[in-house]
């Protein structure tokens, strides 16, 4: 009789490379997946620990699915930042597994499935990802993880005490990941890290992701390859490359966290940049590549924040003029350097300046997204929502964070495939477009 798990996945994209992995090594391993955890023999739960709400998120789906009578392994960041304390204090996860070698993963379901209660935090192993994951994502879509750690140590930011320092991949192992997504009909690679543009300086001393370009740039295919989360203070020298070479390959998106704009905040955050270099990193990849579209995240309520430091951040976005951004407030988080830097804004405070700045975002966005109107594009198609009407995405959408492209289409469209449309309309965030055969 077959063993049975139900995977809980929580977290970012890069944990979610995990999440598939993990099914890789457990599907390898003779278990087999269920899409009902009534129907698993036990219930694996890839947790989130960077902020504190991540951290309820995970616990209580553990609490929901032991109500539910379930063995339970709690895997992922969270374990492998607070082991101790969890298997101690959350006596309802029955195996308490790390996330440095997820090969071990099928110990850990055993040892669940016998009743066994245990810590099984291995050591560190050159490489996780297995090329034979299935996918959690839409059709059509992947995303390949080049990194990981961090070596910028943000004071706010917990990673590296939980990912550890920057470990970069090797180029042949990646571009041989890529491959094998590409034969099995992939055809958005989304590279994804803590901070993509430190590819390679963990090695090397230099930045590598150029390098890592040109190598994808020599497979066959019409595929896209999507740049995320490229930090500001040293983005990496591609420009050139892309303009030369991108083709429709190699999109012009980039996902570049700013986090914030004054620059004595940022230097507490442990950052080099201010509004200034900034604007002008902007300038130099519009210059560059005139349709780019720029993601970015805004952090609020940072200690210190005052209104002062709103100021310089609201002329910032207007000047900006950035096509999607993500607001988030500011979460204390022990043993790193600003969980103990003052003064503490007031939640109430931090929670209104970030609805502030998704408000004027969201002019913003709604403008940038205007000048798409009228134009064709590439449309991936992901799902379909009724007759005729398709859900997608074009370039200026990255998967699960920006909106979609709804299409219109007279004949039936094949999920994770490109079909050519005319943007017609918009919708908030979303776009309305026809489909043109």
């Amino acid at each position: 009789m077959s063993k049975t798990y139900f995977l809980d996945p929580f977290g970012c994209a890069k944990n979610q490379v995990d999440a598939e992995t993990l099914m890789a090594y457990l599907n390898d391993a003779g278990w087999v997946s269920t899409f009902s955890p009534e129907e698993a023999d036990i219930v694996i739960v890839n947790s989130c620990g960077f902020i504190e709400a991540a951290k309820r998120e995970s616990i209580n789906a553990v609490l929901e699915h032991k109500r539910n009578g379930k063995r339970i392994v709690l895997a992922g960041c969270l374990v492998e930042r607070y082991a101790k304390d969890l298997f101690e204090s959350l006596t309802e996860a029955d195996v308490i597994f790390g996330n440095k070698d997820l090969s071990k993963i099928a110990s850990a379901a055993d040892a669940a499935l016998h009743g066994a209660r245990m810590q099984l935090i291995p050591l560190p192993t050159d490489d996780n990802v297995r090329k034979n994951r299935p996918l959690l994502s839409l059709p059509g879509s992947a995303y390949v993880k080049i990194t990981e750690g961090c070596n910028n140590h943000c004071s706010f930011c917990s990673i590296p005490l939980i990912r550890g320092g920057l470990k970069s991949r090797k180029i042949e192992d990646i571009i041989d990941e890529c491959q094998t997504l590409l034969d099995r009909g992939i055809k958005e690679l989304c590279l994804v890290g803590q901070d993509i543009a430190a590819f390679g300086m963990d090695s090397s001393s230099r930045q590598l992701l150029l390098t890592l370009l040109e190598a994808l740039f020599c497979l066959n295919g019409n595929f896209w390859v999507r740049l995320l989360y490229l930090h500001p203070d040293h983005f990496p020298p591609i420009l050139d490359f892309l303009k030369k070479n991108g083709g429709g390959r190699f999109l012009p998106y980039f996902d570049i966290p700013f986090q914030h704009a004054s620059k004595s905040l940022l230097q507490k955050m442990n950052r080099k940049g201010c509004a200034e270099d900034y604007l002008a990193l902007l300038d130099r990849i519009r210059d560059a590549l005139p349709s780019s579209v720029i993601r970015s995240t805004f952090l609020l309520g940072f200690p210190g924040e005052t209104d002062a430091d709103m100021e310089t951040l609201f002329d910032f976005q207007e000047k900006a003029r950035l096509d999607w951004a993500g607001c988030f407030t500011y979460s204390r988080e022990e043993n790193t350097p600003a969980n103990s830097m003052k003064p503490h804004v007031p939640k109430r405070v931090a929670e209104r300046r970030r609805s502030l700045v998704q408000e004027k975002q969201t002019v913003i966005t709604e403008k940038q997204l205007d000048r798409f109107m009228g134009q064709k594009f590439d449309v991936l198609v992901e799902e379909e929502v009724d007759d005729g009407l398709y859900l997608g995405r074009m370039f200026a959408q990255a998967p699960e964070v920006d909106g979609a492209v709804v299409v219109h289409a007279d004949t039936a469209l094949r999920f994770g495939s490109f079909v050519s449309c005319k943007i017609t309309a918009r919708a908030g965030f979303d776009l309305t477009a026809e489909c043109i055969l």
